[in-house]
């Protein structure tokens, strides 16, 4: 089995959002089978930010799955969208 990269953008509910203690909540959200090996915040529009994240985890199903549904749980964020998947 190989290696996947996957980059995630977490939008969060609202411009007010920390977007700091969104990352720290992201990155300790991230479950072991999951290697982060990105992270920045990019301006949206009108002041809302998005937190961008490229993880790596192993060829398998399931484990993208695994993945999205710990980073939902993270504190202000209202939506987890892959924006790019590929073979490492």
């Amino acid at each position: 089995m190989g290696q996947v990269g996957i980059v995630y953008r977490l939008m969060p509910t609202g411009v007010e959002v920390d977007m700091k203690a969104m990352s720290e909540g992201a990155r300790a959200a991230l479950p072991a089978v999951a290697k982060l090996r990105g992270m920045q915040i990019q301006d949206i529009a009108y002041g809302l930010k998005a937190l961008i994240l490229a993880i790596q985890v192993e060829d398998m199903g399931g484990v993208a799955d695994q993945v999205e549904e710990s980073l939902k749980k993270v504190p202000n964020v209202e939506s987890v969208e892959v924006i790019d998947t590929s073979l490492i």
